[in-house]
């Protein structure tokens, strides 16, 4: 585990992975068709054996596709506040060049469908350490898309950042959080490299959260999500070895912290990012 990567809770960074943990990170990667690992991933591969058996009773939802068309069904399905489109003059002037908002929208391409695949697939795992029903078949296996293509750029530390770029980042990761921003949102820290979009994204974001629509948004996005995972539950493997009942309370505990508040408020944000960048460029 490490510390140096910046990761608000213990990690096996993706830098940091070897042998068993490395493979599967290639795997969720390949899989889930982005270029990074995200947060929950490498905080359950602290828990001892957790990793391995989460993703074996995940994979075959994933790699069926199924989960991608539910995420899919998710994103088009949320009504989201209408966010006004960033002219190429506004990137120009927070210091975004033409690569720069390539690469901004790699960023926010990745995280939207990682984001909105983890959150019904592991509210999903969630049902099922519960022991809750399925609300139907098996899901139907779907053919795989290409994926998110390229690379993020470096994953800044807080500590590495201007102060007042940790400062906005802070900010930013309090609007919309259930737990005033204790655990940050990866994709932040992704976007540090361009300060000024992240000043653009809380002049965009600030005024949805105070008047609430923010909060009705992400509220939205929990119904939703629910209702797909109770369909995906039949898909869900059940891996040969079970876990340890500490690791197993461990791991309910921390999928509920990920998909009740972190991954659930970055999926209509994302999408809303996503938007505003559409007509730029």
């Amino acid at each position: 585990m490490s510390g140096g990567s910046g990761d608000p809770l213990p990690t096996i960074p993706e830098a940091e992975a070897t042998g068993e943990t490395a493979a599967l990170y290639d795997d969720i990667r390949a899989t889930l068709g982005v270029p990074v690992v995200n947060l929950v991933w490498r905080h359950l591969a602290t828990f001892p054996g957790a990793l391995t058996w989460c993703w074996a009773a995940l994979k075959p939802v994933y790699e069926s596709g199924a989960v991608s068309v539910a995420a899919d069904g998710l994103k088009d399905s949320l009504d989201l506040p209408a966010v006004p489109p960033v002219p190429t003059a506004a990137l120009r002037a927070a210091g975004v060049d033409a690569d720069g908002a390539a690469r901004i929208r790699t960023v926010l391409a990745s995280y939207n469908r990682s984001n909105a695949m983890n959150l019904i697939a592991l509210t999903a795992l969630v049902m099922a350490l519960k022991d809750e029903p399925a609300m139907g078949p098996s899901p139907t296996a779907q053919p795989a898309d290409d994926g998110i293509a390229g690379s993020l750029p470096p994953l800044m530390s807080l500590t590495d950042m201007p102060e007042h770029v940790a400062a906005l980042i802070e900010d930013l990761n309090r609007l919309g959080d259930r737990e005033d921003g204790r655990v940050m949102a990866t994709m932040y820290r992704h976007l540090a490299h361009w300060p000024g979009f992240l000043a653009m994204l809380w002049a965009l974001l600030t005024p949805m959260a105070a008047s609430g629509r923010l909060e009705l948004a992400i509220d939205g996005t929990f119904d939703a999500a629910r209702q797909r995972a109770a369909w995906m539950l039949a898909g869900i493997g059940r891996p040969d070895a079970g876990l340890d009942p500490d690791v197993r309370a461990q791991v309910q505990a921390t999928l509920t912290r990920f998909t009740d508040n972190l991954i659930g408020k970055m999926v209509p944000i994302g999408l809303m990012l996503d938007r505003a960048m559409s007509d730029g460029e």
